[in-house]
Order: structure tokens, then sequence, then C-alpha cells
């Protein structure tokens, strides 16, 4: 069933001198039910954008996206966002940003709190419910940001190179807590990263675009075997995926540069 659908979307920008930036040009791509998916690209295809659309963020040129057939035309809780950068309110502790969203939206304390310490312990994040953003550490405010997501309990989670900022070995325990979290609550996964690895180990179909404008170029399809860990980079079959990707990325860089 299909849960997201892009149709011929096309975003164009009109800046106020030269001429008109081309960003995205009729995509079309459609997510089921409790997939995750992934997008990967040469840099400046417009990945982020094309999730911003998503979000409601941005309005599209032409072009229709739809969530479970319901028009997007502005940001809703049905979509929760995840963005690289911290984006944390610094004034807020751990359950206040965690539970953000719901005071918005009218939540009983109570049931606010029975919320927040459930996804609290779902990333890990226990005994820091008090903390502030400036005494956690970058792993630790993402995981925030997640909970944060997820307390919401939107319909789709959108996911802009949420692990970019880290070190490579935070990036790798965030991985896997990530995939933890996904296969509790299978929620639907719209997944952005510049990282091959990343986008093979977290995803069931990595979309490719093409370089500026953004277009589809080949869809993907991540046929390893779930529940997926770290030590799966070695194997094969990754390998072979890998290399695939990889080529028709760099195919595309090549093309940008001509």
């Amino acid at each position: 069933m299909t849960k997201l659908k892009l149709d011929k979307v096309t975003l164009e920008f009109f800046p106020r001198t030269g001429a008109p930036v081309l960003a995205l040009d009729d995509v079309s791509l459609e997510v089921a039910e409790q997939e995750f998916a992934v997008i990967v690209g040469p840099s400046g295809c417009g990945k982020s954008s094309l999730l911003r659309l998503v979000a409601g963020l941005v309005e599209p040129t032409r072009g229709e996206i739809t969530l479970d057939g319901t028009p997007v035309t502005r940001p809703g809780k049905d979509r929760g966002m995840v963005f690289q950068s911290y984006t944390l309110f610094p004034w807020l502790n751990v359950r206040d940003n965690v539970e953000f969203g719901l005071r918005i939206g009218g939540v009983p304390a109570e049931k606010r709190k029975h919320i927040s310490d459930h996804f609290i312990k779902e990333v890990g994040l226990e005994g820091f419910e008090s903390a502030y953003p400036k005494q956690l550490s970058g792993g630790m405010m993402q995981r925030v940001a997640l909970a944060r997501a997820l307390a919401n309990d939107p319909e789709v989670l959108l996911m802009d190179e949420p692990f970019g900022a880290l070190d490579s070995q935070t990036r790798s325990l965030m991985q896997e807590l990530l995939l933890q979290i996904w296969e509790h609550s299978q929620k639907t996964v719209l997944f952005i990263t510049h990282d091959i690895d990343e986008a093979i180990l977290l995803g069931d179909r990595v979309h490719v675009m093409t370089a500026r404008p953004g277009r589809i170029k080949e869809r993907v399809e991540i046929d390893l075997k779930r529940p997926r860990h770290v030590d799966l980079l070695t194997s094969p079959e990754f390998i072979a995926l890998k290399r695939r990707i990889m080529g028709l990325i760099h195919d595309e860089a090549v093309r940008a540069m001509r």
C-alpha cells in the first residue's frame, strides 16, 4: 500500500537576479506503508529540497505530493522531521524538548510524561531527563531530536542526513539505534544521506538521484535480510550493492562536471 507519493514534482527557484534555477525536475516517487526509503545522489542534486517539499516547508512549482491520498500543502504533525543540525530548544531540558509537540497539541501532562518516558528510554537517555542540550554530546542531542519526532506519532518520519555531523563511531551507534527503533515502530521513513554504506544498511529501497536538476535515476532494491547490524558491511552482497550505487552516483558526478 502506497503511503507517500510524489507525482511529477518539479521545483524551480526564482532569484531576484539571474536566471531561474531548476532544482528538481519531474520527480515521481512512491514509498510504501512501513517502508524505509533512502535517497542518495551527488552533492547539490536536490535531496534536501525534496525532503522539505514532503515536509510542506516548500511548495512545488509543479506536480503533487500526497500522504495517504491527501495532498501535502503545509507542515503537519503527520510528518516528523529530524534535521542534520541540532534543532533542540536550548532553554528546554531533555524531557521538555521531547514533550514540546505534545504540549502544543494540548496533550495532558500525565499522558505527556508517559509518552516521553517511553521514548527517552527507547533512545537510551534514561537519567538525562533534566539535562539541557549544552550538557549533551552531539549523538545524545540527535537522540533527543529522534525521540521528539517519534513522540508525536507521525505517519512518516523524515530524516535529512541526521547523522552527518557525528563522528564515525557515534554515527555507527546511531545507525544501530535507529534500526532497533524502526524494527519496533515500523514507521514509514524517508531518509536522506550522502553515505552509501548507511543507505544500504538502513534502507528497503535506495532511490539514486541524478545531478541537478534532480531526477530519479534508478531505484535499487536492498534485498538483505533483517534485522541488520553493522557487521553486514563486509558481506559480499553488501559490497555488490555498494559498487552498483557508487557507480551510478559517480557517473552523475562526472556528468555534472562536463
